[in-house]
């Protein structure tokens, strides 16, 4: 520290260099990516990091638009329907997110494993194949088009289930992560 008090550039630089760890919530991204020996968690932080940008805008410009549509009312129901939206986007985020962020928290914190890395990492991308699986049960069916191919019946079975049931897979697939988590830790 220099006489008055403050650190000047160079000690700030050096403090920086040998504090191995990261600054808020995108900082761990870049952290996570350095400090696993996983593959598949090197690749989910990439392709996940990705989606959740994806997610963020397109949530972002929807709420945009929710607003928009009610920014004239008296609040009560739009009031509540504007917060449920932020709701809704927090719960998608949170889970594609999480991975990201207990790995580097596990690495910074105590000497992560591969396997955990491993497991985590997996766990990201079944979420996201979840979030998949749900916005084809939840499709309105105007947008539903006659499935075709090897997996007609699949998906004409995802068609069949009743709008509540989209949220059955990231569900199970958040509770299927925290088990790896709790279980590998």
């Amino acid at each position: 520290m220099s006489e008055g008090g403050t650190a000047t550039a160079d000690e700030r630089a050096d403090e920086a260099e040998t504090d191995d760890g990261y600054n808020g919530v995108l900082g761990t991204y870049p952290y996570a990516f350095r400090q696993t020996d996983s593959r598949l968690m090197r690749s989910y932080v990439a392709i996940g990091g990705l989606v959740t940008a994806l997610v963020v805008v397109g949530f972002t410009f929807a709420l945009v638009q929710v607003v928009a549509r009610t920014v004239g009312t008296v609040g009560g129901t739009f009031s509540f329907v504007r917060t449920f939206f932020v709701f809704v986007g927090m719960v998608v985020v949170i889970p594609l997110m999480a991975p990201v962020l207990l790995v580097a928290r596990r690495h910074r914190r105590s000497a992560s494993t591969p396997r955990y890395d491993r497991a985590l990492a997996a766990s990201g991308f079944l979420f996201i194949f979840s979030l998949y699986v749900a916005l084809i049960i939840a499709a309105p069916p105007e947008l539903r088009e006659t499935p075709s191919g090897a997996l007609a019946p699949v998906v004409e079975a995802l068609y069949a289930l009743p709008t509540v049931a989209a949220a059955v897979p990231p569900l199970a697939v958040v509770a299927v992560g925290y088990a790896l988590h709790r279980r590998l830790r």
